[in-house]
């Protein structure tokens, strides 16, 4: 028991081995973590600064950098030469940007999360019908003309309808104590085609204008995005990121097994129900202003993983990082493709994420050697 403890905690300190078969990081890896943070906070800046100043009405880097500036108090750099450069820069662009940030930072850090929990780099948040719930309750505002919030109605229904879709999924799969992935995954599977054939028979119910309106939040937008929106989903996304660092570690021992997990003190059922709170959390945070955008929480925690291994306290953190960088790059694109035109997010981020996935399986395939 003891070596087993021993053995368990060094692999948590050190969850990656190298083809040596010592603990710990390979040295490649190791040396990445740095650099690549580095890097990925260097491109998140660079973006939101080119981001906040692209649109019909262009702001030039330097002027965007100088109206910061000068909002936190300090005269330096010119302010925008536009009459509204100002004015478009903190009401429009710079809440866009942040929101954003926080999306793509959720949806990241909720995919890493899952995939430490299934310990299955294929896992998505999806599973466990958080996106469909929010789907169903937002679908069922716009229908039935909900009002009851202002312009907070959909998200609020959408928020709602996430953590009570992923509490339903996890009580069903419970079973004598204890839950089972593999029947979680079952379960979450059937509610999201309850959750899918709820949302065609509201989108027959509907007239035009709600039925576009149920299309266009299902394909996912930061547009009309306000201060007041980030000041409602920044509070939710911090603590489910603070909840997914401090259940990094036991993540870690998880991914030695569940019996060796409980051997060295890891309430497993109990880091389950966390995590997966935590994961419904951060996604329902996200798509209750923005609508669904797939893949996000699949591929950048894959591609983080591959960069610099398995290791929770840096896959967490890289991932969220990689999660706002890739979510500001899309929207920005989004946004600038098409004159005079907002594309949907999550057409953009699916296009991208499909192709990805179906390499994914391929790779994970053929390093299996099968499925049998």
């Amino acid at each position: 028991m003891t070596a087993l403890r021993e053995s368990a905690d060094r692999a948590a300190a050190t969850p990656a081995r190298g083809a040596d078969g010592r603990g710990g990081l390979p040295r490649a890896r190791n040396r990445r973590v740095v650099p690549l943070a580095a890097g990925l906070v260097l491109v998140l800046l660079a973006l939101a600064v080119v981001a906040a100043g692209t649109g019909q009405l262009r702001v030039p880097p330097a002027e965007v950098l100088g109206s910061v500036l000068h909002r936190l108090g300090i005269d330096a750099g010119p302010l925008p030469s536009h009459p509204n450069g100002d004015a478009a820069l903190w009401t429009i662009r710079f809440p866009r940007v942040v929101m954003a940030v926080l999306a793509g930072a959720a949806l990241a850090t909720a995919g890493a999360v899952m995939q430490g929990v299934f310990g299955n780099s294929l896992a998505d948040p999806g599973v466990v019908g958080v996106s469909s719930g929010a789907a169903l309750a937002a679908c069922t505002g716009i229908v039935f003309g909900l009002n009851f919030l202002g312009a907070f109605t959909s998200a609020a229904l959408a928020f709602a309808g996430g953590l009570v879709t992923t509490l339903v999924v996890y009580l069903l799969a419970r079973s004598g104590g204890r839950t089972e992935v593999v029947t979680l995954v079952l379960t979450g599977v059937a509610v999201n085609a309850v959750a899918g054939a709820g949302i065609a028979f509201l989108t027959f119910l509907a007239d035009t204008q709600a039925r576009e309106q149920i299309v266009f939040w299902q394909l996912g937008s930061l547009n009309g995005t306000r201060w007041q929106y980030v000041a409602v989903v920044a509070p939710f996304v911090a603590v489910g990121l603070a909840v997914a660092l401090l259940v990094a570690r036991r993540l870690d021992l998880l991914a030695l097994g569940e019996r060796a997990a409980r051997h060295v003190g890891v309430d497993v059922e109990r880091l389950r129900l966390v995590s997966i709170v935590a994961v419904a959390l951060l996604t329902a945070a996200a798509v209750a202003f923005c609508g669904i955008i797939a893949f996000v929480g699949l591929v950048v925690p894959h591609l983080v993983r591959m960069a610099v291994g398995p290791g929770h306290r840096v896959l967490v953190p890289l991932s969220a990082l990689g999660g706002a960088v890739l979510l500001l790059a899309a929207d920005l694109v989004a946004r600038t493709a098409v004159a005079y035109a907002d594309l949907p997010i999550g057409m953009l981020t699916a296009l991208v994420g499909g192709p990805f996935f179906f390499w994914l399986i391929r790779r994970t395939r053929r390093r299996s050697g099968g499925w049998a």
